[in-house]
Formats: C-alpha cells, sequence, structure tokens
C-alpha cells in the first residue's frame, strides 16, 4: 500500500494516487454521500464558463471534474501528475495530460480560466501552485478552488472530525483499492488552513478580488479570484 506523508513530496502523491485510481470516483461517492457530483457542479457554475473559452481543469484525476466543466461549451483540458489516474480515465471525451502543478507544461496567458477541485491540498508547495496557475492565465482570467475546509458550526465540525479520523477510514477499506490513501486524506484534511486564511494566501500569490462561499456547511468551500 503506497501513501503520500504530509510534507506530499510529488513522487509519493503520485504514486498514492495511481494505486487508489481504479475506483477512486466511486470511493469519493460512497464517502461524500453522493455531495462530490453537487461540488462538481457548484465549481462549474463558479467559473461562468462561456463557449469558446478556454479552461485548466488542474488536478484533474479521471477526468469527471473535466467532463463537468466542459458542459459550459467551453475548451476544457485536464491535466494531473497520476498518470494511473488519467489512464483510468482516457475513455472519456475530454483531453487529459499529464502535468506538474509546480511547473505547468503551458504558455504564459493560455486560459481564460483555471480551477483545482480537492488538489491543491496535496501539492508541496501551494503558494507556488497559485502562482504557476497565475502565470498560465489571462489577464482577468479567473480562478477557483474547490477544496475541503472547516465546518462552521462547532458541534457539526466536532462530529465531522470525528468522522474524518475514525469512520472515513474504516470505509474506505470497504470501498477503496488503497485504504491507506485515505488515512492521509483524512490527516490532510485537518491539517488545511481554515477559509479566511486560505483566502489570505490567494490573495498573495497573483490573485484578486479573492472571496469564499461554503459549501455543505463547510466540509467545503469554493474560493475565487481574479488574475489582475
Amino acid at each position: 500500500m503506497t501513501r503520500a506523508s504530509l510534507d506530499k513530496q510529488p513522487h509519493e502523491v503520485a504514486a498514492m494516487f495511481d494505486g487508489v485510481a481504479r475506483r477512486y470516483d466511486l470511493t469519493n461517492t460512497v464517502l461524500s454521500a453522493g455531495q462530490d457530483r453537487g461540488w462538481r457542479k457548484a465549481t462549474r457554475n463558479a467559473l461562468g464558463l462561456q463557449p469558446g473559452e478556454f479552461c485548466l481543469d488542474l488536478g484533474a484525476g479521471t477526468g469527471v471534474s473535466t467532463e463537468e466543466l466542459a458542459k459550459s461549451g467551453a475548451y476544457v483540458v485536464g491535466s494531473d501528475i497520476s498518470i494511473g489516474m488519467l489512464q483510468v480515465g482516457a475513455h472519456r471525451q475530454v483531453p487529459l495530460i499529464g502535468g506538474d502543478a509546480l511547473a505547468l507544461p503551458f504558455a504564459d496567458e493560455t486560459f481564460d480560466a483555471v480551477t483545482i477541485s480537492f488538489a491543491i491540498r496535496n501539492v508541496h508547495d501551494h503558494e507556488a501552485a497559485l502562482r504557476e496557475m497565475a502565470r498560465v492565465t489571462k489577464p482577468g482570467g479567473r480562478l477557483v478552488v474547490c477544496e475541503f475546509s472547516t465546518p462552521t458550526n462547532g458541534l457539526f465540525r466536532t462530529a465531522y472530525m470525528e468522522y474524518l479520523m475514525k469512520a472515513l477510514p474504516a470505509v474506505a477499506k470497504k470501498v477503496a483499492s488503497n485504504p491507506e490513501a485515505y488515512v492521509y486524506l483524512a490527516e490532510s484534511i485537518r491539517a488545511w488552513p481554515a477559509q479566511a486564511e486560505w483566502a489570505e494566501k490567494i490573495a498573495a500569490n497573483g490573485w484578486k478580488k479573492v472571496a469564499w462561499r461554503n459549501l455543505s456547511g463547510g466540509i467545503a468551500a469554493l474560493h475565487r479570484g481574479f488574475k489582475p
């Protein structure tokens, strides 16, 4: 079983996701009680994509998020560091290519919009990734980050953290192809900054007019910003 450490070395992260690729989408749906579908739709709506625009879906995994974004009529490219995930999604009718969030294989100012869902948490240097996404975005273009976050209600937050550390790994053992990866998942969510702190990091690394809204009571949050 392959599990990344919380310092998130790229080769460890790629190997871990290669190991969960085969049942990744099913496991996500089970663990989120089906909320993952709504989160993908909310991300597409927040981007406000238009036909003819170019969008990068970073950390695309098997491309299920890329397909959702392509419903807008925009030209959407999915990219991920895990070749195993991309291979599982090879049947999808969207372009999927290998790429590192810290060294994207695209020219400056290529995209009208860039998004990353439940993946920037796994990048070794979050702030460098934000700057790299800004590099490939056109002036005036937008960024939407969908990521696990901090529930706003205290009682719910306590129950959710208990679920993360106890129930989530137990459920993963029944449905995931690499249950150890979901122990890392729980730990990485607990270590992730809350909404306001993450917004400050986005604003300090190439983006302006940063705002956020909570999804599912703060289990996840959408952060949006614009390139100056």
